[in-house]
């Protein structure tokens, strides 16, 4: 199926429309079978949390995981947690609950065993099955990378695990933990959330399916796949 492609005018519009999906989606859930969401991190989700702070969304309907994380503390400028935190978790009161952080104070095999355990525990499901989150939402790098999945990085080829660390020596955090290509294609829909001019190429080849870079790979194997982006990124 060939995903679905979203134009919106700006990033403003954009993160309206993703503020409004993970609305509709708690509303549509149960605090008995609450909805589960794999937040991004990055510019772009960040400006989408924080237009969820207009919205009436019933947090205990979610339950809230990150698909990847930098190795730092959680009160860390770095941190994807911190991010959410400051944007929306701290504002709206969300219940302590319902939010799953990887923990980046670990080392980085803890910290990937230690946010795959919490997934299975949350979710039920047992070692051997893959879970199916129902919105995974990912942002796309300039290189193709996706939650933190990279080009010819060993870890794309990871099939027997949720959650993996990565090392990226070249990068101010170089370790990292993040989601793997078979847990978040086994979402019912993966929503990527995409703004900027100098990402107009690589977001075309991740629609087309070029599977060269990592976001080309995303393809839920029963799910929906959806690209929301802005004018400016269809334009380069």
């Amino acid at each position: 199926m060939k995903p679905e492609v979203i134009v919106v005018p700006d990033g403003l519009a954009l993160a309206d429309e993703a503020a409004e999906r993970i609305e509709a989606l708690a509303v549509a859930s149960s605090t008995e079978k609450p909805a589960t969401v794999s937040l991004a991190g990055g510019r772009t989700p960040r400006v989408a949390y924080q237009h969820l702070g207009s919205r009436c969304v019933p947090w205990a309907r979610l339950q809230l995981f990150f698909g990847d994380e930098r190795l730092v503390p959680p009160d860390d400028e770095a941190s994807n947690y911190r991010l959410a935190r400051e944007a929306f978790l701290e504002r709206m009161a969300v219940p302590p609950t319902a939010i799953h952080r990887i923990k980046g104070e670990l080392e980085p095999e803890a910290a990937a065993a230690a946010a795959e355990a919490e997934v299975r525990a949350v979710m039920g499901v047992s070692a051997g099955t893959v879970p199916r989150l129902d919105l995974c939402l990912l942002g796309i790098g300039p290189d193709g990378h996706t939650a933190s999945l990279f080009p010819d990085d060993p870890a794309l080829d990871v099939t027997d695990r949720l959650m993996v660390p990565v090392h990226r020596p070249e990068m101010p955090q170089p370790w990292r933990v993040t989601m793997t290509m078979p847990f978040i294609n086994a979402s019912r829909r993966v929503l990527f959330l995409v703004d900027g001019a100098e990402k107009a190429d690589v977001v075309a080849r991740a629609i087309d399916g070029d599977r060269s870079i990592p976001a080309g790979r995303v393809r839920p194997t029963d799910g929906e796949l959806v690209f929301l982006i802005t004018e400016a990124t269809t334009r380069g």
